[in-house]
């Protein structure tokens, strides 16, 4: 371990045994597209010792120019990214565990996925489920560090529960009215590279115990322009809905939406564990349009509209950001 890592124990903040507790560290990554394939890599190669990757979604395309985990193949395949992203890893760190979670983020699943992480790291692209993080790691006492990159611009914050602010503090609401992502902005590589490594360093502060070196700030950067803000995090505000008055709302899954996704016009569709069998759907299909599936995705497609499908009924709708038409494609085609 001391040869691969030589380099890191070299910076005396780290050290040896700053580099033992990076071995006996966990972390989980919610979201393994662009912030989080990054982060990802960047605490595998730094020796952390577990690392759960969660995401929902599978590799595209469009997501190779700034999603470093991922190749052509995985594209073509159409391979989940949590399973393309523990593929990679094992290629250039074996010494760790990293566990795959092909799953949404949801009320449901959050404490069995999130449970047994030291700090959750943000590599997520929606308000919604950034929310649910916070709730949750409020309420448990768990640290986490919020990212987001869109265009050219990136934000960044740590929430310490009990020491700073939460994100409730800073953004009291979801956003409202249009706002920009990247199907309408686009995104650098670069800003999501800035971001990630950033939210990745404060994680190895954290772990390797140098608490108080961490940011107490909502700091963004724009990458182009060269502008950059810090806005004070090291304190919750005063009567906040979720740190102050513990009013878990999204943990408690109250109007959870469906979500459209980053980077694609599509909806996803939130069946719970449905049990679904490719082998028969598949063949109820090839009359209807062309479908082809391997064992983590099913793909259906007709007309202007795609239908991804997961093992568990899970679905994504791409060609709409209409739910009713969404939900309409799901039961004609998959079924109710």
């Amino acid at each position: 371990m001391e040869d691969r890592y030589s380099r890191q124990i070299l910076f005396k903040e780290i050290g040896a045994e700053g580099q033992k507790k990076l071995s006996g560290a966990s972390v989980a990554i919610v979201g393994c597209g662009a912030t989080g394939s990054i982060l990802a890599a960047l605490v595998a190669r730094s020796g952390v010792g577990t690392i759960r990757i969660i995401d929902r979604d599978y590799v595209e395309a469009s997501n190779l120019q700034r999603q470093s985990l991922f190749d052509e193949s995985d594209a073509n395949e159409s391979v989940p990214k949590a399973i393309a992203a523990a593929r990679q890893i094992a290629r250039f760190n074996s010494q760790i565990v990293v566990e795959p979670q092909v799953a949404d983020l949801i009320p449901q699943n959050v404490d069995s996925l999130l449970s047994s992480a030291e700090v959750i790291l943000d590599g997520t692209d929606n308000f919604e489920t950034r929310y649910l993080i916070n709730d949750y790691a409020v309420k448990n006492s768990k640290p986490w560090i919020y990212a987001a990159a869109v265009g050219s611009y990136a934000a960044t914050m740590n929430v310490l529960p009990g020491e700073t602010a939460c994100l409730a503090c800073i953004f009291p609401d979801s956003p409202r009215g249009a706002i920009e992502t990247c199907e309408t902005a686009g995104i650098l590589n670069s800003a999501v590279n800035l971001v990630a490594s950033i939210a990745a360093t404060e994680a190895l502060k954290l772990l390797v115990g140098a608490r108080e070196k961490m940011r107490g700030s909502l700091l963004s950067w724009d990458v182009w322009t060269n502008e950059h803000a810090e806005v004070r995090a090291d304190a919750a505000r005063p009567g906040c809905r979720c740190c102050g008055q513990r009013e878990f709302v999204h943990l408690e899954g109250r109007g959870r939406a469906h979500i459209t996704l980053c980077g694609r016009n599509s909806v996803q569709i939130h069946e719970r564990e449905r049990p679904v069998d490719f082998a028969e759907i598949s063949a109820r299909l090839e009359p209807l349009g062309t479908v082809r599936h391997n064992s983590f995705v099913l793909k259906f497609a007709r007309e202007a509209y795609e239908i991804t499908l997961f093992p568990d009924g899970r679905a994504i709708i791409k060609g709409t950001t209409d739910t009713a038409i969404a939900r309409s494609l799901y039961a004609r085609y998959i079924g109710n």
